[in-house]
This record gives C-alpha cells, sequence and structure tokens, in this order.
C-alpha cells in the first residue's frame, strides 16, 4: 500500500529551512533548561516518596496544602504543605511528592495517608484499600546510581550504533544518524522542560525507544540512498537523496501514522502512570520522521560534499 506515488519534493533544497528549525527549537528547549536549571527529575533519581490518594469528591489543591502543614511522624511535626502537591490523573486524586530528608524517622508515607484522612473524613472511600493508589519510596543513594546508569545506557546506546552503521554503511552516514539522534532526544527533553514535565524512568524508556524508532527509520533511508548510488552513478548527490527519501517517503508516512495512532490511545486513556510516556514516545515519533528526512539525510549530503 503507497499513500504517495511518484512524489518528487526537493527535500535537499530545504535543509536550511529544517535546520533553523531545529536550531530554533533546541535553544528554547535549552534556554528552559537553563532558566529551571535542568530537567525536573522524578523521586527515581532525586530520592525520595511519594503518595497518592483517591478522594470521593474533587479536592481543592489549596486545601490539601492547608492541611499538611503539621502532619505528626510518630510524635513529631513536619511541615510538608511546601512540597509538590498536584492532581493525580483526575480532580478527585491527589498525589504528594515528599523530598527526601538528611533524618527521616518512621513511615512518613503512611504518616501522611493517614493525616489526609482524618483531615477530609467525608470525602474518604468506606473501603480503606480504594483511598491508596500507589506508594513509591526511594532512597537519594539509589537515585544516584540510577541516574549514572541511564547515562551510561543512553552512551553505550549511541556508540553501538555509530560502530554498526560505520560498518554497514560510510561513517559519514553514521554521523547523519548520531546527529538526528541526539536532534530527536534534545528536542524532547527541551520539550518536557517548558512544559514541566517530569522526567522518571519510563520517561528515559521512552527516549531509548525514540532512539529506536528514529534510527529504524533513518536506516530505511540510508539503504535506499546506497541502493541508488549503485543504480544512478551519473546522477548529483544531492539528487540521489532526494530521490531516496521520495521512494521511502510512503513507507515512512504509514508507519508514523500507525505508531502515532498507538501512542494517541495510550496518552488519551492510558491512565496517569503511563501519560508522559506516551505524551514522550508521540512527540519522539513526529521528531524522530522530521529528523530522518530532514536532518540525518542533509548532513550525509553536507558531508559528502566536503569530502569531495
Amino acid at each position: 500500500m503507497r499513500i504517495l506515488k511518484d512524489t518528487y519534493i526537493d527535500f535537499m533544497k530545504q535543509m536550511r529551512v529544517g535546520f533553523i528549525l531545529s536550531g530554533v527549537i533546541i535553544l528554547l528547549g535549552l534556554g528552559s533548561l537553563l532558566l529551571h536549571g535542568g530537567s525536573k527529575l522524578s523521586i527515581d533519581f532525586e530520592g525520595g516518596t511519594m503518595v497518592a490518594v483517591h478522594f470521593t469528591e474533587a479536592m481543592d489543591i489549596n486545601d490539601i496544602r492547608s492541611s499538611l502543614s503539621n502532619v505528626n511522624v510518630e510524635g513529631k511535626y513536619y511541615d510538608y504543605s511546601k512540597q509538590e502537591i498536584k492532581h493525580f490523573g483526575t480532580p478527585s486524586s491527589i498525589s504528594v511528592r515528599l523530598a527526601s530528608q538528611e533524618e527521616e524517622h518512621g513511615n512518613i508515607a503512611q504518616a501522611v495517608i493517614d493525616h489526609l484522612s482524618n483531615a477530609f473524613p467525608e470525602n474518604v472511600p468506606e473501603n480503606a484499600q480504594d483511598f491508596i493508589l500507589s506508594i513509591e519510596k526511594v532512597g537519594p543513594k539509589v537515585g544516584a546510581e540510577l541516574s549514572g546508569k541511564v547515562l551510561m545506557a543512553i552512551l553505550s546506546a549511541l556508540g553501538l550504533i555509530l560502530i554498526y552503521i560505520s560498518i554497514r554503511f560510510e561513517f559519514k552516514f553514521a554521523l547523519g544518524a548520531i546527529a538526528a539522534l541526539t536532534h530527536d532526544v534534545i528536542i524532547t527533553l527541551g520539550i518536557f522542560s517548558i512544559l514541566g514535565l517530569e522526567i522518571s524512568l519510563p520517561i528515559i524508556a521512552a527516549f531509548l525507544t525514540i532512539v529506536g524508532y528514529s534510527l529504524n527509520d533513518t536506516i530505511v533511508i540510508f539503504d535506499r540512498i546506497r541502493e541508488n548510488i549503485k543504480a544512478r552513478r551519473r546522477d548529483d548527490y544531492l539528487t540521489i537523496i532526494n530521490t531516496s527519501i521520495n521512494e521511502s517517503l510512503s513507507r515512512t508516512i504509514i508507519t508514523s501514522l500507525t505508531t502515532f495512532f498507538v501512542v494517541l490511545i495510550l496518552w488519551l486513556f492510558g491512565g496517569e502512570v503511563i501519560h508522559n510516556f506516551a505524551f514522550a514516545m508521540m512527540v519522539g515519533v513526529i521528531v524522530g520522521t522530521y529528523s530522518s528526512i530532514y536532518i540525518a539525510s542533509p548532513i550525509v549530503a553536507l558531508l559528502h560534499s566536503r569530502q569531495k
């Protein structure tokens, strides 16, 4: 099945526009990261406790915040009103994220749950099990170890991709692919920073999935370029790249749309737990498809012209 037949869009003529557009988006994302002092990390990396509870009615965040100003944890009182408190998917569900403290004693998560239950008894479900949605606790040392492992995972993936494409194609193709993948991750990270979304372990999994998806799309185009270089020896290099992208365009659009619709359904109906993961995948599918055409291929063309 081919949606588009016999197209000839001059993508290489638009490479400067593509570079400018990507540069603007990347600068906005980096500016947001600098302004906020880096990405907003979840407790997976920073350590802490996250409690999510469900009330029978919609709750006001300010009421919850006021009630947490004096929480009794085994005889000692703590002020948790300045911690991160937000709705957890629906107006009746609340999540409270408590940062790690140097001196902690007792079960803080259970103390917060009991405090909220006692503060709003008329809005607590009859079944106590229905009140607690989730409890997560990560120590600061574990969070630091996870951060290091995540960085090593991403760098290892990019390094292996560089070696693989250099062997299968040429080194200039590997540089184009790495540039496109780095472009995709930076833009997705910047969008998360601009929107104030947390970076958690599922989001890192989404980043690595984006890398794999974008690479697959890029390799399909590179493979067609390699075939056309052999079959069209008399054609100009930019013409060969344009032809290859146009020949792969129908396949690229079909693959991207089917993947996008799946993650869109997950984003709409998957629930709060995978909401950000699905959003990262949606951004990644769009950016990955774009970078295969407007980043990876033009960089290969520029490297070829310099090589000549």
